[in-house]
């Protein structure tokens, strides 16, 4: 029940990282995968180490920026395999900056893979799902689109509207037997390679070894592809709506948002009242309350 024997699966942004493991861990279970990237060289690499697992694999080069990338992923897996089973929106890059120095082509850009691309990728597949009776779109999130993060309001904004589209599809598309889940995945990759060079930067600072990734909560991503290929797999097929969170060690599922403090009444507020009401009532903390003062 939770191998993926059978299932077709396209995968964005699968050439490097933590796509190509999902790709290559997924092929192992049993999947037959669409794998996507920009670069041709690096993608013929993913393309030899799913095959080399007896894996089948077709991939489409391009990015998902342009939906007509994200149109033939669809369509390969279709044409190759007879159907999609799995759309799993993965491909991303950075431009980390702050606030007050981001560029606008910056904040495009990342709005343009993360965001539209997972918009146009999870259209095509949706129309492929609908027409042979249901499937599986999971947006790969991050904490930055949960919690924030400093230097990436590109990034948090993608992420955070990749939350947005998972929450609006679970409306339109249960109905048609499509499930949409959200994967944040924990891993040591070269996107998260900065976390660990600023972690020893700090170690030696205070004369102590390095941290190792595993002690900062972060798995390899092969450990964290497990949690995908669980997601994938008719195991969690009873999921739908939710944010899974792993590490390879550790595994949680997000709660959805929720008003708090919810008072109605009759008569219309004045600002008075408004004041009064929320005299005694502390503010909701903020995940990373420790850096703001």
């Amino acid at each position: 029940m939770d191998d993926l024997t059978g299932k077709r699966v396209v995968i964005t942004g699968s050439s490097r990282g933590l796509g190509r493991a999902f790709a290559v861990e997924m092929a192992k279970a049993g999947a037959a995968v669409v794998i996507n990237g920009t670069d041709a060289t690096a993608l013929a690499a993913a393309e030899r180490d799913v095959a080399a697992c007896g894996g089948r694999v077709v991939t489409v080069a391009g990015s998902v920026a342009d939906a007509a990338v994200c149109e033939r992923l669809v369509a390969a897996c279709v044409e190759a395999y007879g159907g999609i089973d799995v759309l799993i929106n993965n491909a991303g890059v950075v431009r980390d900056r702050t606030l007050f120095k981001m560029s606008e082509a910056e904040f495009d850009e990342v709005i343009a893979v993360h965001l539209r691309g997972s918009w146009a990728c999870g259209k095509y597949a949706a129309l492929a799902m609908r027409g042979q009776g249901g499937g599986h779109i999971i947006n790969v999130v991050s904490n930055s689109g949960l919690t924030g993060g400093f230097g990436q309001s590109n990034y948090a904004a993608a992420k955070a509207g990749m939350m947005g589209l998972l929450r609006t599809w679970v409306l339109e598309l249960t109905r048609y037997g499509i499930r949409c889940n959200a994967f944040w995945p924990i891993a040591a990759t070269d996107m998260t390679e900065v976390v660990f060079e600023r972690a020893a930067q700090a170690a030696e600072a205070e004369g102590r070894p390095a941290p190792a990734p595993a002690a900062l909560g972060f798995g390899t991503p092969s450990e964290v592809a497990q949690g995908m290929v669980w997601l994938a797999s008719d195991a969690a097929a009873r999921f739908n709506g939710q944010c899974l969170t792993f590490n390879g060690r550790k595994t949680a599922l997000w709660t959805h948002p929720a008003e708090v403090h919810e008072v109605f009444r009759d008569a219309p507020w004045s600002v008075a009242e408004l004041t009064e009401h929320y005299a005694d009532i502390a503010p909701e903390p903020l995940w990373h309350s420790r850096f703001v003062e």
